[in-house]
C-alpha cells in the first residue's frame, strides 16, 4: 500500500484550546504527539469564544468552586453528571491561572486581579445573589487562549499538521483505535497516521443549522468518525439556542454584553424578561431567555417591519465600558449592522450555537461505551474532550463560560491521563489492512472518475437525483432550522427524521461540482455534508424519543421536565439508527448531590 506511514505516541485530532491544552500536556512530558487539523491551527473555532471563562476566584464577588457547581447542576436541568461537574468546577481556578502563566491576557481590575464579568445562570450561595465569576479578555477571550495556547505547543515542540483533513479513525478487530487516515488538503495525498493513544478534539456541529454562529468548519467530523466506529453519540437532541445572534445574519453576540448591563427589549419598549425570570431577567439560563424571545416575538410583540426579531440595549452604557470591554461587539455590529451599539439598540434572535450532546468520556476525558446494566468501560487508549465529547458537565444546557473552561480542564485531563496510560503501553499495536481499506472506500467514492461514473450508471435510476452537495447542505440546514429548532413537537421531528432521512439517500447519488476539474475543498465539503447528515439523523432522532422538556428541548406536546421516567442519558448508535439510555451520574466525588428541584431564576 503505497501510502505514507506516520507514527506517535498521541494522535491528537483538532486544534482548538481542548487539543492544543492536551497537545501541550503531552508534549512538555516529551510524549511524541501529532496534532492534526483541518484549518490553521489558531483559525479553531475557539478563537470566535468571546464573553470569557468561568472559575471561582471571587476577585469581584463572594464566590466558591461548590456554588458555581451548583449553578452547572442547575443550569444542566440535573442532566449533567456531578463527578464531572465537581472535577470541572474545582479545576476551574486553578486552570485560569495555568492559563495566566502560559501568557493570556486577561483584562484586569485595578488592583491588579483578573476582571470577572457577571453571566447568565450565576449565583453566590446556591441561588442567591448574582456572582461574577467569568474571567474575560475583553470580548476576545478565546482568541486570547488559543492564540497562547498554540504559542506555548510550538516552544513545546508539538507536530502539527495543518490543513489536513481526517477521514476517519482506524481500528483492529478487538475495536481499539490505532489512527487515522488523513489527507493534505492542498495536494491531496494521502497519510495514515498511526498512534498508541487518539484524542478527539474536533468541536461541535452548528453547520447542522441554517442560521448558527459557528465557523463552517464546525461540521462535526469526529462526532461522525466515532459513530462509523461503533462508539454511540450521547444527548444529541440537546442543541443550545444562543438568545443573542444577530438577527438574520447568527454571528454572536455575546452574553457579556448582558453582563456589563445590557438588557433586552420587546417593541413595546418592554424590558420582558422581567416575566420569565423575575428574580436575574436578563441573565438567566440560555435556554430560557432563547425561549421567552421566541414567545414574544410569537405572541406579536417582536421588532422591525416583519415583528421577526427583539432589540438588545446597550446605548445606556457609557461608550468607554463598550470600547474597552466589547470592542470586538461594536467592530461586529458596525461592520455587519452599519449600527454604532454606543447609540442604538442591536436586533437579535436566538441561533444556534453550541452541541450539548457528543462521545460519551468520564472525568478522565476517556470514552466510555455501555456495558451489563447501567455500567460503563471506557475504551483503551481513547480519548475525546471539548464540544465534541459529553463528559456530561453540561447536561442539557451548557451555562455561558463553562464552555471554554471545559475545553481546557478535560484538555488538561486528557493530557494527564495519556501520560500514565503511556508507561504502561509502550508499544503500537499492528494496523489491519482492512481498516485502512474501509477508510480508503469511504474517501474513493468522491473521486472524480467515481463520481462520474456513477452519475452515468444511475441516470435511470428511481434513487438518482440530480442535486449538488451544495444544494443538499442546503436543505439539511433548512430542515434541521424547520423541524429542530427552539419549540419541538412529535409530529414535526417525525416529520424531520424522513427529512433527512430522505437526504441521506440522496447523498450517495449527489455531485460535488458541476466542472471537470474539481478541487480536493469541494471533496472536503461533501464528506462533510456525509458528517452533518448522519448527525442530523442522530439529533432528531433523539429528540422524538424524549418525550418531556428539558433545558433546550422543549417540547409543546411535552411541556415539563419528567425524572420519573427521563432523568437519563440517550445513546444513538449508527447501525440501525438504535436509541439506548444510561443513568444520569448524581453522585459527586465528595460533596453531597444536588437533587432534583423546579429550575427558576
Amino acid at each position: 500500500m503505497n501510502i505514507a506511514q506516520r507514527k506517535f505516541d498521541t494522535l491528537v485530532i483538532g486544534a482548538g484550546g481542548a487539543g492544543l491544552r492536551a497537545a501541550l500536556q503531552l508534549s512538555q512530558a516529551e510524549a511524541t504527539v501529532a496534532v492534526v487539523s483541518k484549518v490553521f491551527p489558531t483559525r479553531s473555532h475557539t478563537v470566535a469564544a468571546q464573553g470569557g471563562m468561568n472559575a471561582a476566584l471571587g476577585n469581584v464577588t463572594d464566590d466558591n468552586w461548590h456554588w458555581h457547581m451548583y449553578d452547572t447542576v442547575k443550569g444542566s436541568d440535573y442532566l449533567g453528571d456531578q463527578d464531572a461537574i465537581e472535577y470541572m468546577c474545582r479545576a476551574a481556578p486553578k486552570t485560569v491561572v495555568e492559563l495566566e502563566h502560559f501568557g493570556v491576557p486577561f483584562s484586569r481590575l485595578e488592583n491588579g486581579s483578573i476582571y470577572q464579568r457577571p453571566f447568565g445562570g450565576q449565583s453566590q450561595n446556591f441561588g442567591g445573589e448574582q456572582a461574577a465569576r467569568t474571567c474575560a479578555a475583553a470580548d476576545r477571550t478565546g482568541h486570547a487562549m488559543l492564540h497562547t495556547l498554540y504559542q506555548q505547543n510550538i516552544n513545546a515542540k508539538t507536530h502539527f499538521f495543518d490543513e489536513f483533513f481526517a477521514v476517519d479513525l482506524l481500528k483492529n478487530k478487538r475495536g481499539d483505535i490505532l489512527g487515522v487516515l488523513a489527507f493534505d488538503i492542498e495536494s491531496g495525498e494521502k497519510i495514515i497516521i498511526e498512534a498508541k493513544t487518539t484524542l478527539i478534539a474536533t468541536g461541535g456541529a452548528g453547520q447542522l443549522f441554517r442560521t448558527n454562529t459557528n465557523a463552517s468548519i464546525n461540521t462535526g467530523d469526529g462526532l461522525a468518525m466515532a459513530l462509523r466506529a461503533g462508539i454511540p453519540l450521547q444527548d444529541m437532541e440537546f442543541f443550545q439556542f444562543h438568545p443573542t445572534g444577530v438577527a438574520g445574519k447568527g454571528m454572536l453576540i455575546t452574553e457579556g454584553v448582558r453582563g456589563e448591563g445590557g438588557y433586552l427589549i420587546n417593541a413595546e419598549g418592554e424590558r420582558f424578561m422581567e416575566r420569565y425570570a423575575p428574580h436575574v431577567k436578563d441573565l438567566a439560563s440560555r435556554d430560557v431567555v432563547s425561549r421567552a424571545i421566541a414567545i414574544e416575538i410569537r405572541e406579536g410583540r417582536g421588532c422591525g417591519p416583519n415583528k421577526d426579531y427583539v432589540l438588545l440595549k446597550m446605548d445606556h452604557l457609557d461608550a468607554e465600558v463598550i470600547k474597552k470591554r466589547l470592542p470586538g461587539i461594536r467592530d461586529t455590529c458596525m461592520t455587519f449592522l452599519g449600527i454604532d451599539p454606543i447609540d442604538q439598540p442591536v436586533p437579535v434572535f436566538p441561533t444556534a450555537h453550541y452541541t450539548m450532546g457528543g462521545i460519551p468520556t468520564n472525568k478522565n476525558a476517556q470514552v466510555v461505551v455501555p456495558v451489563g446494566t447501567g455500567g460503563e468501560e471506557a475504551i483503551p487508549g481513547l480519548y475525546a474532550a471539548g464540544e465534541c465529547a459529553c463528559a456530561s458537565v453540561h447536561g442539557a444546557n451548557r451555562l455561558g463560560g463553562n464552555s471554554l473552561l471545559d475545553i481546557v480542564v478535560f484538555g488538561r485531563a486528557a493530557g494527564k491521563h495519556i501520560i500514565d496510560y503511556l508507561k504502561s503501553h509502550r508499544r503500537h499495536q499492528a494496523l489491519p489492512d482492512e481498516s485502512i481499506e474501509q477508510a480508503l472506500q469511504r474517501l474513493a467514492h468522491w473521486e472524480t472518475g467515481a463520481l462520474e461514473h456513477e452519475s452515468s450508471d444511475h441516470e435511470n435510476s428511481d434513487h438518482a437525483k440530480n442535486v449538488s452537495v451544495a444544494q443538499l447542505k442546503n436543505r439539511l440546514q433548512q430542515v434541521m432550522e424547520e423541524y429542530c429548532g427552539v419549540f419541538r413537537t412529535e409530529d414535526v421531528l417525525a416529520e424531520g427524521v424522513k427529512a433527512v432521512q430522505d437526504i441521506k439517500d440522496q447523498l450517495e447519488y449527489a455531485h460535488i461540482s458541476d466542472h471537470s476539474s474539481i478541487f480536493n475543498t469541494a471533496r472536503i465539503e461533501a464528506l462533510e455534508l456525509e458528517n452533518l447528515v448522519e448527525l442530523g439523523l442522530a439529533t432528531v432522532t433523539s429528540a422524538l424519543a424524549r418525550q418531556e422538556s428539558r433545558g433546550a428541548h422543549s417540547r409543546v406536546d411535552y411541556q415539563q421536565r419528567d425524572d420519573e421516567r427521563w432523568m437519563k442519558h440517550s445513546l444513538y448508535y449508527l447501525q440501525d439508527n438504535r436509541l439506548c439510555y444510561k443513568p444520569v451520574r448524581t453522585k459527586p466525588m465528595t460533596v453531597d448531590t444536588f437533587p432534583p428541584k423546579e429550575r427558576v431564576y
